[in-house]
């Protein structure tokens, strides 16, 4: 049996990501989408989410690339500096360099972690899991704090944010050498993978078997689509996708992906894309059925 999870990221950091997530999943095949609690349009997102009571709403918690929802003098570790700076860390790659050297604070990860959640949960909204911004988590000790602040907001799911390599049909990469430095950096992270498992089975939460959709943010279209869902295995696995409209209000937001997610919202609403999913005998599925 091949299930499979379609979730949108970024839910609250713009009014026309909010309106692409919604219209993906009442038309299109999104499962599930992760909610920003410090989105600019956080508010807005909550009361589309209790619109639509099938789209579970995870938690996308924000540890780069925004600003903490706890003052800047409690998590003086995870911001760029001191003396009131309120900006998180730009990236990935600055994170991990600065976790690398012990700079990070794991009971401070886990403290801004489950003040996100709470944030969702004041909202009335009833988290069925989480995942990180940028996949964060999918550095060691910045998972565990991670899962330690889930455990205890009640939330019992988690992202597996690593790419099953070996399935992705690699004629496709090969027509897009973009990809290919994207592919090298996904391989050298999974060396993480057992320790996440780990760490997973020792908190008593669920996950997937891996994620589609990381390898080709930024760069997903019809033929892409189809290449991926041809090649999934069995097993219950996530498609991680980024849609929305790109309008003035994405502007002012720091992100690489603006002309991308009305591709990727056209993908996703497509007809073919339902038929796809519907030959290879994939079962789309919600976060809420992993955990009941």
């Amino acid at each position: 049996m091949r299930r499979l999870v379609i979730n949108a990221d970024d839910f609250g950091l713009t009014e026309g990501i909010n309106r692409g997530i919604l219209q993906g999943h009442r038309a299109g095949v999104i499962t599930s989408t992760t909610l920003m609690a410090n989105g600019k349009q956080f508010s807005s997102a909550a009361r589309a989410a209790h619109s639509a009571p099938n789209l579970s709403v995870g938690c996308h918690a924000v540890l780069v690339d925004g600003q903490p929802l706890l003052p800047w003098d409690q998590v003086l570790t995870l911001v760029k500096g001191n003396n009131g700076c309120t900006r998180l860390r730009d990236g990935f790659l600055e994170l991990a360099r600065d976790n690398y050297r012990h700079r990070i604070r794991a009971e401070e990860v886990e403290a801004e972690v489950i003040a996100q959640i709470r944030a969702l949960q004041a909202a009335g909204i009833r988290v069925s899991h989480i995942d990180s911004h940028k996949h964060v988590h999918m550095l060691p000790s910045v998972c565990s704090a991670l899962l330690r602040a889930a455990r205890a907001c009640g939330v019992k799911a988690v992202r597996n944010p690593f790419v099953p390599l070996k399935p992705l049909a690699f004629a496709h990469l090969l027509r897009r050498p973009k990809l290919w430095t994207r592919y090298t950096e996904v391989k050298v992270l999974r060396r993480y993978e057992d320790a996440f498992r780990n760490m997973v089975a020792a908190e008593g939460m669920v996950t997937t078997d891996g994620s589609f959709g990381v390898l080709v943010t930024g760069a997903l279209d019809e033929s892409l689509f189809e290449a991926i869902v041809g090649s999934i295995p069995e097993g219950t696995w996530e498609f991680v996708c980024h849609p929305g409209y790109n309008d003035a209000e994405l502007d002012s937001v720091r992100t690489r992906l603006r002309d991308s997610r009305e591709k990727e919202l056209a993908v996703l609403t497509s007809p073919h894309s339902r038929e796809l999913l519907t030959k290879h005998s994939v079962q789309l599925i919600s976060y809420h059925h992993l955990t009941g």
